[in-house]
């Protein structure tokens, strides 16, 4: 079984997943921009994001959790044991709205998202890049 790296305040991470089966996630253009509305109404008050990459089947993402004080002063029920929940409820709602738009059931992404902390700026740097010639 895969471990996932605990998300923490303070850190940057690699978040990325990719469709179920290899299937699209992004099935029309306005599925991009749906995604990123749901990216800004979940994620934006609890991560700063730095770099995002969307294809077809798969997305990455480059992401600064926010500082405990910018947490707390943002969300009324703070509870740092579950960061990973506001991303949960980006997938989970993004599916629903995907699933209800093309008649389909069950899970869109392959598995629970991935990431990977990012520890040195030769990562961080690596990554973006990565993120930016990954089209």
């Amino acid at each position: 079984m895969e471990s996932y790296d605990v998300l923490e305040p303070d850190f940057y991470y690699h978040i990325f997943n990719r469709g179920n089966n290899k299937e699209d996630i992004f099935k029309a253009d306005d599925n991009y921009f749906y995604f990123l509305k749901l990216l800004k109404k979940h994620i934006v008050p609890v991560a700063d994001v730095y770099a995002y990459c969307m294809l077809k089947n798969h997305f990455h993402m480059v992401v600064r959790i926010k500082s405990v004080e910018e947490l707390k002063s943002s969300i009324k029920s703070f509870n740092e044991n579950k960061l990973s929940q506001p991303f949960s409820n980006l997938f989970n709602a993004y599916t629903k709205a995907i699933n209800k738009r093309f008649n389909r059931e069950g899970s869109l992404f392959k598995v629970r998202f991935k990431r990977h902390r990012i520890l040195d700026e030769d990562y961080l740097r690596n990554v973006i890049i990565y993120l930016h010639l990954n089209p």
